[in-house]
C-alpha cells in the first residue's frame, strides 16, 4: 500500500468523495479513496423479515441506537453503531449524529430532495447583517449545479423565485389533485409559493454515489477503493508541512496502515472530516476549525389537517395525494418582526393522521381514524439554524471509538432566533389550513434535537480571510495547501434548503481546480 504512487487520496465514498472521484478519474488522476464501511451487499443488507422473526418485533433492542431516531430493527444494520461509534455532549443538550458507514455512504438513504442555494445565503450578511457571506456567489456554483442535476436526473418545476433558482430539470407536469389546489389557493392569498418537489430520480430505486458516479470513476481504472478503512490521521511531511497521505486502521484486524498520495481530499461528512482534522492536529490557524456547527431545524407533523369533502371513505384520486415545496418567504422583501432568515415547508395529502396525535383511545379512536383514513394532510418544517461561533465540536480526551480514536464531543443549542421563527411556521401553516376550508386536528412547533435532520454543516467553513476561515473559495486549506475538504462542513450558511446539491456541486468545483493545480504543477 505505501509503495504504490497515488496522486489523489479521497477519505469517503458518499456524495461528496464520490464526486471528487467521479471528476478526478475521467480527468486521468490516479485515485485512491478509503471509506470506513463494506462494500454494499444488496441480498444481505435488504433481506426482508416478518415482524415476527425478529426479537424486538421491529423496534430494535433499547438503547442501542439512542440517537439515531430513524431506526427500527428493520434498518438497524444501516445506522453507525455508537457503542462502536460514541460522541459526546453538553448534559441536556443532546446531539443526534447520524452516520452511515457503507461505501456510498449518507448518499444511500437520502430523501432525495434537489435544491440549489441563492444568494440569500451565500450573500446573507449583505441581505441583513448577520454573520458572514460566502467567499462565492450563486453565479460562481450555478455551471456546476447545471452539470450535477443531469447527472442525478433531478425533476422539478421551473417557477422563476430568486430565493429557489430554477435548475436543469426533467420537467415535472404531474397534474395536483384538488386537495393540494386548494392548499395552493390558501396560501397564494398570503403570498406563499408552492410547487412540485424537486428531486433526484436517479436510475431505479437509487439515486447515489454508489451507482451514479463510483461506477463510471472505476471504468476509467483510475479509482482504487479500500472498504473496511478507518482514518485516523492525514500526516505531513516535516519538512515542506504539506501533507504526504492518511493513516487508517483496518475495521476487522485493527491493524494500523498508511497510504501515501500528493493530495488529501477529504469528503468523510462533515463532522467525519473535521474530526480527522482535530485529531491530526493541523489546518486550524484560524482557531475556528470545529465551530460554527448548524444545520436545518426540523418539525414533523407541524399541523396535521383532513380535508372534509374526503372524510368518510369519499377520496379519490383526483380528490387529494401528491403533496409540495413551499421554500423560504420570509425575510425576502420585508423583515419579520422576530427573525432573521427563514423556513420551508414539504407538505404530503392522502394520509391518515397518526393516532398519538388525536385524542381519545379504544373504539372511539378507531373510528376517528377510520373516518379521517386516506383523508390528511401533514407537513414538515425545515428551518435555517444561524451559524455561532459557540456551536462547536472539539475532541473529547476522555472518549475513543472501537478504534482507539478520539471521538467527539459536541456544545450546540438553538437559538431565539430558531424557537420564533418555529412557531411563526405553525401558526401561518394552520392558517393556511383553515383558509383551505382544512378541518386542523393538531400542531406542533416542538423541533428535534439539532442533528436530526441529518444535515449538519459547518465546522470547517471556507472564506477569504485565513484568520477566520478553514478554506478558500476553492475548498483548500489556507495552511495546507494539498488539503482539500469538499463536505458540507465547507458551508458558511446553509438556508432552510437540503444541501445535498450543493455538496455535489462544490466537490466537482473544488476538483475541476484542483485538476488544473496539478496540471500545473501548483500542486
Amino acid at each position: 500500500m505505501a509503495a504504490t504512487p497515488y496522486d489523489v487520496l479521497i477519505v469517503g465514498s458518499g456524495a461528496s468523495g464520490g464526486m471528487a472521484a467521479y471528476t478526478l478519474a475521467r480527468k486521468g488522476i490516479n485515485c485512491l479513496m478509503l471509506d470506513a464501511g463494506p462494500p454494499v451487499d444488496f441480498q444481505r443488507d435488504r433481506a426482508l423479515k416478518a415482524v415476527y422473526d425478529l426479537p424486538y418485533r421491529g423496534f430494535d433492542k433499547p438503547g442501542r441506537l439512542p440517537h439515531v431516531l430513524q431506526a427500527n430493527e428493520f434498518n438497524a444494520n444501516v445506522w453507525a453503531d455508537e457503542t462502536q461509534n460514541p460522541y459526546t455532549y453538553e448534559p441536556g443538550n443532546d446531539f443526534n449524529w447520524v452516520r452511515v458507514r457503507l461505501v456510498g455512504g449518507k448518499s444511500l438513504f437520502w430523501a432525495r430532495m434537489s435544491f440549489r442555494l441563492s444568494d440569500y445565503e451565500f450573500k446573507a450578511k449583505d441581505h441583513d447583517g448577520y454573520g458572514d457571506n460566502w467567499p462565492i456567489s450563486y453565479a460562481d456554483l450555478k455551471p456546476y449545479y447545471d452539470q450535477v442535476e443531469p447527472i442525478f436526473r433531478v425533476a422539478g418545476r421551473k417557477e422563476g423565485w430568486p430565493q429557489l433558482p430554477d435548475g436543469v430539470f426533467l420537467e415535472d407536469q404531474s397534474p395536483d389533485s384538488l386537495c393540494v389546489q386548494k392548499f395552493k389557493a390558501a396560501a397564494a392569498k398570503q403570498s406563499i409559493p408552492v410547487t412540485k418537489m424537486r428531486r433526484a430520480t436517479g436510475q431505479g430505486q437509487l439515486a447515489s454515489s454508489l451507482n451514479l458516479l463510483l461506477p463510471d470513476a472505476l471504468a476509467t481504472g483510475k479509482l482504487t477503493i479500500v472498504s473496511n478503512a478507518v482514518a485516523s490521521r492525514v500526516t505531513t511531511d516535516k519538512i515542506t508541512g504539506l501533507a504526504n497521505g492518511v493513516t487508517f486502521i483496518d475495521r476487522h484486524s485493527r491493524r494500523e496502515l498508511h497510504a501515501r498520495a500528493r493530495v488529501v481530499i477529504l469528503g468523510a461528512s462533515c463532522l467525519e472530516s473535521t474530526r480527522l482534522l482535530l485529531n491530526s492536529g493541523i489546518a486550524n490557524s484560524s482557531g475556528v476549525l470545529g465551530h460554527y456547527l448548524f444545520d436545518q431545524f426540523y418539525i414533523t407533523q407541524t399541523v396535521q389537517a383532513v380535508m372534509p369533502e374526503a372524510c368518510g371513505g369519499k377520496a379519490t384520486r383526483a380528490m387529494i395525494g401528491g403533496g409540495g415545496y413551499i421554500p423560504r418567504f420570509r425575510n425576502l422583501n420585508t423583515r419579520a418582526k422576530d427573525f432573521i432568515r427563514g423556513y420551508a415547508l414539504d407538505f404530503g395529502t392522502g394520509g391518515t393522521p397518526s393516532p398519538d396525535r388525536l385524542p381519545g383511545y379504544g373504539s372511539s379512536l378507531e373510528e376517528k381514524l377510520a373516518h379521517y383514513k386516506g383523508a390528511g394532510l401533514s407537513a414538515t418544517t425545515m428551518g435555517e439554524v444561524l451559524p455561532r461561533y459557540d456551536n462547536f465540536v472539539s475532541i473529547d480526551p476522555s472518549a475513543v471509538d472501537a478504534w482507539g480514536i478520539p471521538a467527539l464531543h459536541f456544545q450546540a443549542r438553538y437559538s431565539d432566533n430558531e424557537f420564533n421563527m418555529a412557531r411563526d411556521a405553525v401558526n401561518t401553516l394552520e392558517e393556511v389550513c383553515h383558509d383551505a376550508g382544512f378541518e386542523v386536528l393538531s400542531k406542533t412547533d416542538k423541533m428535534f434535537p439539532p442533528g436530526y435532520s441529518i444535515h449538519e454543516l459547518g465546522t470547517c467553513r471556507m472564506g477569504d480571510d485565513p484568520k477566520t476561515s478553514v478554506l478558500n473559495k476553492w475548498n483548500q486549506s489556507h495552511d495546507v495547501k494539498n488539503i482539500f475538504v469538499v463536505d458540507g462542513s465547507s458551508f458558511v450558511t446553509g438556508g432552510s434548503q437540503n444541501p445535498t446539491m450543493t455538496i455535489l456541486s462544490l466537490s466537482m468545483r473544488a476538483s475541476e481546480y484542483l485538476a488544473e493545480q496539478m496540471r500545473s504543477g501548483s500542486l
